[in-house]
């Protein structure tokens, strides 16, 4: 039997992808938020694909903070729009 693959929704295009090809954004119970590319740091997450369209719609609906109830650093989404452009220069590679 198949190993079942672990769906999340993504929060910029609503859609339903694999865990492994999103990027997880966290909010620690500290109440941190930061990037998580392993999926392994503990609280709450958030997924976003690894696309610039989906970061812009996301952060013009603010779903990042709706999915955490509190403001976003500008850091993260500017280490978010790094990481995509990071992952697109390593595809056409």
């Amino acid at each position: 039997m198949p190993k079942k693959v672990p769906l999340r929704q993504c929060i910029g295009c609503r859609e339903m992808k694999p865990k492994r090809e999103l990027i997880r954004v966290v909010k620690s119970p500290e109440g941190e938020i930061s990037l998580d590319f392993k999926g392994k740091k503990p609280g709450r997450g958030a997924y976003l694909c690894q696309d610039t369209a989906c970061l812009k719609r996301a952060r013009k609906a603010k779903a990042l903070e709706r999915a955490f109830s509190a403001a976003i650093p500008e850091e993260v989404y500017e280490g978010l729009l790094a990481q995509m452009e990071e992952e697109a220069v390593q595809g056409d590679a």
